[in-house]
């Protein structure tokens, strides 16, 4: 794909898809509405990861009080937690919640299920398509994410499916 018009098209299919597989999961797996900072930030905080807030806003590109207002909102709905840094007393760490974690299990799961029953009513020709693009589209995530981070990750040709 080059040129204008298909950025374009492509940004106006990406948008709506994300969309519209979060709406489905949601609504599938009786999901509660978090706000995608939200996700963003339990996407940051696998388990076992616990960052300060700055080291958080500075890794997803945000200003520090956003996060300390989406902490704060987050830690009230009881997806994170905090706890004093043992190395540094002054510094607090965040955590995600144990319920968090089911919660985003739970979404991961719904929205596998509704991509697999969404693919099955695909034209066998859609479905080639959509596998041979999949290792494009992993190199594209990768490159936006090093474009706006270079010391993030790139996205591999090859992902495990889970």
């Amino acid at each position: 794909m080059t040129g204008i018009a298909d950025s374009a098209r492509l940004a106006g299919v990406i948008s709506p898809l994300r969309r519209a597989l979060l709406s489905a999961a949601r609504a599938a797996g009786d999901l509660p509405e978090i706000p995608d900072s939200q996700i963003q930030i339990i996407r940051a905080l696998p388990s076992g990861t616990a960052l300060a807030p700055s080291d958080l806003a500075e890794a997803l590109h945000l200003d520090r009080s956003t996060v300390s207002n989406l902490l704060a909102s987050m830690q009230r709905a009881g997806l994170v937690e905090r706890r004093p840094d043992e190395a540094d007393g002054r510094r607090v760490l965040v955590t995600t919640s144990e319920r968090a974690r089911a919660l985003f299990t739970a979404y991961d799961r719904a929205s596998t299920r509704i991509l697999g029953e969404s693919l099955e009513t695909l034209a066998g020709d859609d479905l080639t398509s959509i596998a041979a693009a999949l290792p494009a589209l992993e190199r594209l995530l990768g490159a936006l994410l090093s474009a706006h981070d270079p010391s993030l990750p790139r996205a591999t040709e090859e992902r495990s499916t889970s």
